[in-house]
């Protein structure tokens, strides 16, 4: 007998909006397909599909990697699973691992939350609160976190969005097609890392290939790094630029609370895991930050922090 199972990334959210059209799924709050004008602008998932690389998720409650698993936060030490094994660290946090709650929908816009359930390594009672709104702009996402604790919590987000490089490669084909699309991060200074990816210091972008506060082509990957000293528009907003051959300028940033930007374009991935694009994704704080403190967000007991993102695009 044929048994009806639910999409293995749970509930589907479709919005719409003009020429704009979007899914959100249940599982992770996750950013499954964005597209301007019937072209993608992130790259597609599946609703069944295996989320390799992060693609299209929120990470909260911190982004990219904590060393060795392990960080002190107000004179306490935490240790959290190791899941980056062959680096030995905790990467991305644990939102994306759950179902969240929805709290209301509409034909274009989709709120849900996630109350972070009790871990050893992260034990702070916080609530996530995600909406996503499409517009005549594109999307906007506003993700809120409040402490419902009686400590205070340590913070900080991103997104992963994969942009779409408009050729639908495979392999390590897409190197040769990221290679075509030019990049602009407006971030006078380079994080510098070290084999495992945490960061060791940082570096001015001026005269080296990470200096992409002009449109850039990405001829000199591999990029897996973070940039920071945003230049932040008169408004507070920041945006970085994804351009692609056929034309289709994509925008993404957000508020003032945003203060770098991690870009992989994937090279050498195995094939099975390299999306066909360059995921570039804003942050609330770059790597480590939970040892570092540097610009780690401190969430008072009963106070919301909020941040504002968006994903806009245009035909040049």
């Amino acid at each position: 007998m044929a048994t009806n199972r639910p999409p293995r990334t749970g509930q589907q959210y479709s919005l719409t909006h003009g020429d704009w059209q979007a899914v959100v799924t249940e599982l992770g709050a996750t950013l499954r397909t964005l597209t301007y004008q019937g072209r993608n602008v992130v790259v597609p998932l599946g609703q069944d599909d295996p989320v390799t690389c992060c693609h299209g998720q929120l990470l909260v409650p911190f982004p990219n990697r904590i060393e060795a698993g392990t960080y002190t936060f107000q004179g306490e030490t935490y240790e959290l699973p190791i899941d980056e094994h062959e680096r030995n660290n905790a990467i991305h946090g644990y939102g994306y691992r759950s179902f969240w709650k929805l709290e209301s929908s509409s034909e274009s816009s989709v709120t849900l939350s996630w109350r972070v359930p009790f871990l050893l390594g992260y034990p702070f009672d916080v609530t996530v609160t995600t909406t996503y709104e499409l517009t005549d702009e594109g999307l906007n996402i506003i993700v809120s976190a409040t402490n419902n604790g009686d400590t205070d919590a340590p913070w900080a987000l991103a997104i992963h969005p994969w942009l779409d490089n408009g050729f639908n490669g495979y392999g390590d084909e897409i190197d040769g097609q990221n290679a075509q699309c030019t990049l602009t991060v407006p971030g006078n200074t380079h994080v510098t890392v070290n084999e495992n990816l945490i960061p060791t210091g940082t570096e001015p972008v001026d005269g080296t290939k990470y200096d992409l506060r002009q449109p850039r082509l990405l001829t000199e990957q591999p990029y897996d790094d973070a940039w920071t000293d945003l230049e932040h528009d008169a408004d507070g907003t920041v945006t970085a630029t994804f351009t692609r051959p056929d034309g289709l300028s994509v925008r993404i940033g957000g508020d003032e609370t945003i203060t770098s930007y991690q870009v992989c374009t994937g090279t050498k991935f195995p094939a099975f895991k390299h999306p066909a694009g360059t995921a570039v994704e804003p942050q609330t704080a770059y790597a480590n930050a939970f040892n570092t403190g540097n610009q780690l967000i401190v969430i008072k007991p009963g106070k919301t922090s909020t941040t504002k993102l968006f994903i806009n695009a245009s035909l040049e």
